[in-house]
């Protein structure tokens, strides 16, 4: 399997180096930002993301870099993000609604066992982001 598969690159820019991290900014777009309408649509956007790297690493401050995340963790972090919380407003929803809940108060249950995911997800930031391991392509 190539290399290209087996990792998520983005294009960066190194705002801080020292000896023990690197941190670069890589600007996150849309997928229409390619788009010949991406002036008037407002779907289209971009966002800075501050990324910071541990290791030592022969680069300066305004280095165009590339960093790299294996493959595995972004189905990780797609499945936390989405897929989990779908699965749970789902499972919520349909069995409130089995259970003769009106439809009102069963939509908003469902929506409201998102708050304790999050904040379980929030309290466990460190844990989760220890999986998360980046590096410079060389």
């Amino acid at each position: 399997m190539s290399d290209k598969f087996d990792s998520i690159e983005h294009k960066g820019i190194v705002q801080r180096s020292d000896n023990n991290s690197v941190t670069v900014s890589i600007i996150s777009s849309a997928a229409c930002a390619g788009c010949h309408a991406e002036g008037i649509c407002s779907l289209s956007g971009q966002q800075e993301k501050i990324v910071e790297i541990p290791g030592m690493y022969q680069v300066h401050p305004g280095d165009n870099v590339t960093i790299r995340m294996k493959q595995s963790s972004g189905h990780i972090a797609v499945f936390l993000g989405y897929v989990m919380p779908l699965i749970l407003l789902v499972a919520v929803l349909i069995i409130l609604i089995s259970l003769s809940v009106p439809e009102l108060t069963a939509g908003l249950g469902a929506l409201a066992v998102l708050i304790p995911y999050y904040f379980i997800l929030y309290i466990f930031r460190n844990k989760i982001s220890r999986k998360f391991i980046f590096t410079l392509k060389a």
